[in-house]
């Protein structure tokens, strides 16, 4: 899709953001895809087995080196002589334990050096060989039983494209609100931005966004909600695009920086379209105008402290009063697909489908976490 393509027979052009390196840095390079669970990542198991028999190897020519240079002290019972070829025989059968007696140490030098340095390099070659090719093997075994057993498991739950400002502070709403974090991945085509994700518990997906086989790892399919929270807008279309086709019923809310580009994120099958900038240019203009509301207003947006804006089902309690009788304060009643302000004649009196957007003082008790209609965004 290019940057003026057509959606649903309307044309849009995507506004890029100018001279902004930071936000192309991360999404120029070619990375490759994997699933990243929440713990160090080894390597692939033949890589693993190479390292150690290359330590391997490396034990066994110090060992023939020793062997090479005390041969005067070794007797070969063929012909009574050691040469170079005989030193590269005793060392590996010394060192895998075969030991056949054909070849032996008779001087005191060469007995002490057998025991001083090649039973420990015996013992050595043993455990990098063995012992930790074993533990390399069965701890890959465990990390694939584990990653398969995490997408058998897999429902319902939040994809999150971007873990910048933006999609950590998304992550970290949805959090305080209840949401586990084994029900979040995170998508992101930098390695580092992963591993940091990986640190704080999630699972990670390493990828371009904009391909639906690195969506697909992230069990977008299954998903329930989505977060785009790219750096460009650009971007943020062609994975909207992608991940609409490859979930038609999961909500999806993206972000961008331009508020142009917006109309085209809805088109592009977003449910909801937050404008960074404007947003926070907006906060900013009320902030100069009334420092007090601009303060109310950050508390609002920030969950789970001071007060929250939260939605909620209507309790059979509250069927049949007026919006103002409510305990909680009201801001706005959903009823269907309506968003009817509290002031509106028709939020008033409450039927028992209505959803409630409304103001409580952030606790435990009125997180919304009892039966959300499908594609609310609450969990």
């Amino acid at each position: 899709m290019g940057l003026g393509d057509a959606v649903d027979g309307r044309v849009f052009h995507v506004k890029l953001p100018g001279q902004d390196a930071m936000a192309r840095r991360a999404e120029e390079y070619v990375v490759p895809t994997r699933v990243m669970l929440p713990r160090r990542v080894m390597d692939r198991p033949l890589r693993q087995v190479a390292k150690r028999v290359a330590m391997a190897m490396m034990v066994l020519a110090a060992t023939v080196l020793i062997v090479y240079v005390d041969r005067d002290e070794y007797h070969d019972n063929a012909d009574g002589r050691v040469d170079f070829l005989d030193a590269v025989y005793y060392a590996t059968v010394t060192l895998s334990t075969t030991g056949y007696g054909d070849i032996v140490p008779y001087g005191d030098g060469a007995r002490l050096i057998n025991v001083l340095l090649v039973t420990p390099l015996r013992v050595l070659f043993l455990i990098i060989l063995v012992g930790t090719t074993l533990e390399v093997l069965t701890e890959r075994t465990r990390e694939d039983f584990r990653l398969n057993r995490w997408r058998s498991n897999l429902r319902e739950h939040t994809v999150v494209v971007g873990f910048g400002t933006k999609g950590r502070s998304a992550i970290q709403t949805l959090c305080s609100t209840g949401l586990k974090k084994e029900h979040i991945v995170v998508v992101d085509p930098a390695t580092k931005v992963i591993e940091a994700a990986n640190a704080e518990g999630f699972v990670g997906v390493l990828g371009d966004a904009t391909r639906s086989d690195v969506l697909l790892r992230a069990e977008l399919q299954k998903a329930r909600q989505i977060i785009i929270a790219t750096q460009r807008d650009d971007t943020a279309v062609l994975v909207t695009l992608t991940a609409r086709q490859l979930n038609r019923g999961a909500k999806i809310v993206a972000a961008v920086r331009e508020e142009e580009n917006a109309p085209l994120l809805r088109q592009s099958g977003a449910d909801a379209v937050i404008t960074s900038a404007s947003a926070a240019g907006r906060l900013l203009g009320l902030s100069v105008l009334s420092p007090s509301a601009g303060t109310v207003m950050e508390d609002l947006i920030q969950q789970g402290s001071g007060l929250d804006l939260i939605e909620r089902p209507v309790i059979k309690a509250e069927v049949g009063k007026n919006v103002r009788e409510v305990e909680d304060l009201v801001v706005s009643v959903l009823r269907g697909h309506r968003l009817l302000g509290y002031d509106d004649p028709a939020a008033s009196p409450l039927q028992l489908t209505d959803r409630l957007i409304t103001i409580v003082r952030a606790s435990p008790s009125h997180i919304p976490m009892s039966s959300p209609p499908p594609g609310s965004g609450l969990r």
